[in-house]
């Protein structure tokens, strides 16, 4: 079917990694502030917000790489080198999906309307980040950052210490497991000039730059934490997020990296949805107290 070519193209499966920091920035401002109160409306258009943007992003990030994906032996059965949706209809996906980002934008507050075409910079620029940088991987961490503090200003209409650095747990939580899920094209970037930490570095300096950037992650959840004075519910589901990012590099070695994908996607989704969940749970109370 059409329809799922599309879900395919943009890896509608993935939208787990940011979608549960989206609900921690939500919940901060619902749950955290006596002025803010839960209404379904800014649930919804938070949602569509996060959908719309991370949609476009992806389909944008597809129809710029096309060219490269078709040389590629891993991503020649992408949906558009393999012929199943053209670059045009891509490109015109995203056009609509940005434009539903900011219109989902405007109806929630205005400076979420204001901010909406600089988050649209950021997510769809990163696309062209390997054509000059090996650092890509931190833009696109940056891009996924903005989910816990687009949803706290979407309630609030303001920003607050404790969502930025949510924002910078997604960033560099991001950015280090993108560059382990890089190690799979690193003979391919070279061979197409391509910029990523692997193709400069190497795979096993590589695996050493995302532990340094996962240990910045750890001390940032654990900032977190007594940052915003959290329940128990929050440290155990902190223990549980840092366990998956011991994991992922336990299982990942310069001598073998034929497990990448489980440590980029199943390990990381589990992550996200564990410290979102424990986040969230630990904040409910705190709206009654």
């Amino acid at each position: 079917m059409k329809l799922l070519n599309y879900f395919s193209l943009i890896k509608f499966s993935h939208t787990i990694f940011a979608m549960p920091f989206a609900a921690i920035g939500f919940c901060l401002a619902v749950f955290g502030s006596a002025e803010t109160v839960f209404t379904w409306q800014a649930f919804v258009l938070v949602l569509l917000c996060m959908v719309f943007a991370r949609t476009a992003a992806m389909a944008f990030n597809r129809y710029i790489d096309y060219e490269f994906d078709a040389k590629n032996a891993r991503t020649a059965v992408r949906e558009i080198p393999s012929g199943k949706i053209s670059p045009r209809a891509a490109l015109v996906f995203c056009v609509v999906n940005a434009l539903c980002f900011m219109m989902a934008a405007y109806f929630l507050n205005f400076l979420c309307f204001v901010l909406s075409p600089v988050a649209l910079a950021v997510i769809l620029g990163y696309s062209y980040t390997k054509r000059f940088t090996a650092w890509c991987h931190i833009i696109l961490g940056l891009g996924l950052s903005l989910s816990p503090i687009g949803a706290y200003i979407a309630v609030t209409g303001e920003f607050a210490l404790l969502p930025i650095i949510f924002s910078f747990i997604v960033l560099t939580w991001t950015g280090g497991f993108d560059i382990l899920y890089a190690l799979q094209d690193e003979d391919f970037d070279k061979s197409q000039a391509l910029h990523s930490i692997p193709a400069r570095f190497g795979r096993a300096k590589s695996l050493g730059i995302s532990i340094a950037i996962h240990s910045l992650t750890l001390v940032l959840v654990i900032l977190a934490g007594y940052v915003g004075n959290f329940s128990v519910f929050y440290w155990i589901g902190a223990a549980l997020f840092i366990a998956c990012l011991v994991f992922q590099h336990a299982i990942v070695s310069p001598q073998n990296i034929s497990r990448i994908n489980l440590a980029f996607a199943t390990t990381n989704g589990c992550a996200s949805i564990v410290l979102g969940v424990f986040t969230v749970v630990s904040l409910i109370p705190m709206s009654f107290s």
